[in-house]
């Protein structure tokens, strides 16, 4: 009997950025992530834009996780800008924190001293708010991403301990 192979996890891409809504700016943070997810293994099945605010991107996120079991992560809005709000839009919406998974992006880099982003759950959906950079989103995203196939399977209600 062969084993059954691991159901390839979903993942969405939500970008925060008054400047990319506005045309002004290209996203090459959402699309680095998409890159990085999709090496990772994971199938991006959406990818949206919003403009900064806590209401904004809690609304976003609310969409985004309706029915959803995979991955959401945000980029943009994690600093100390005044339209800097993703942390606070992402905590009106998780229903549990997972301040590990924040931690260790925190730690991957220097500069990574100054995020304010967030980890969480809501319902079977994992976000993770990564900063705006490019690098940095993918950088961050790269210091968790080995474990969130766990933590989805788990999410999922399974028992792979």
């Amino acid at each position: 009997m062969t084993a059954q192979p691991a159901p390839v996890p979903s993942a969405k891409v939500l970008t925060v950025s008054d400047g990319v809504v506005a045309g002004t700016r290209e996203d090459r943070s959402g699309a680095a992530l998409v890159e990085a997810l999709e090496a990772a293994g994971f199938r991006v099945v959406a990818r949206e834009v919003v403009g900064d605010g806590a209401n904004t991107v809690a609304g976003a996120l609310r969409a985004l996780c309706e029915g959803f079991a995979g991955l959401v992560v945000t980029t943009g809005g994690t600093g100390f800008g005044p339209r800097d709000q993703t942390p606070e839009g992402t905590r009106a919406v998780l229903e549990r924190d997972a301040p590990g998974l924040a931690e260790a992006m925190r730690l991957a880099s220097p500069l990574g001293r100054l995020s304010r982003a967030v980890a969480g759950t809501r319902g079977r959906a994992l976000i993770l708010n990564t900063p705006g950079s490019p690098a940095g989103a993918v950088e961050t995203l790269q210091a968790v991403i080995d474990v969130v196939p766990h933590a989805l399977e788990l999410l999922a209600g399974g028992h792979p301990h």
